[in-house]
């Protein structure tokens, strides 16, 4: 089994200056450079033989690069329930296409539908019942969050593997645009 997700790698000069945001709330886990991307679809784990069938999906993708801004910032979760902190995204028509795409791609290959709302975000850290007020508080600092320009024309296959500090993500496909 190989737990694996579509996503959207973001370039290293924008993921050092989101890092840089990466600050102010206490226990957060922040997330390394070579983990911060835009998740297109989440898969899940899939046997050796569906995962060949998604990435010859994937592979027939397509379509055509384009540019994406991340914009502002937020969190997922409620008061002490607040699990993740973000950068989003502003809203890309090409961005959900491709999303869209991915999704195709995996009911092609057997899968089942993805039953949540489709929301791009890079995300900057994980938490554990942080204080919402430290939380609050960040978001404030970072809502005005914009980043050049992004140039999309690949994503890719990645893998994931869950260790004690954190999931560790390999690219075990890219898919040009």
């Amino acid at each position: 089994m190989i737990r694996l997700f579509a996503a959207v790698a973001i370039p290293e000069d924008i993921g050092r200056a989101l890092q840089a945001r990466q600050k102010d709330i206490e226990g957060a886990r922040w997330r390394p450079l070579e983990a911060l991307h835009i998740t297109l679809r989440f898969f899940g784990e899939l046997r050796e033989d569906v995962a060949r069938d998604l990435d010859a999906e994937l592979a027939a993708v397509g379509g055509r690069p384009f540019e994406l801004v991340l914009e502002g910032a937020g969190a997922f979760g409620d008061g002490a329930d607040i699990h993740a902190v973000w950068a989003g995204v502003q809203e890309n028509a090409e961005l959900r296409h491709l999303a869209r795409a991915c999704e195709t791609a995996a009911r092609r290959a057997g899968l089942k539908a993805e039953g949540r709302h489709y929301r791009p975000h890079v995300t900057l850290a994980y938490t554990r019942r942080p204080n919402p007020d430290e939380v609050a508080r960040w978001i404030q600092a970072n809502n005005l969050l914009k980043s050049p320009g992004i140039w999309v024309d690949r994503f890719g296959l990645y893998s994931s593997r869950q260790t004690k500090d954190g999931s560790v993500y390999r690219l075990e496909a890219e898919y040009r645009l």
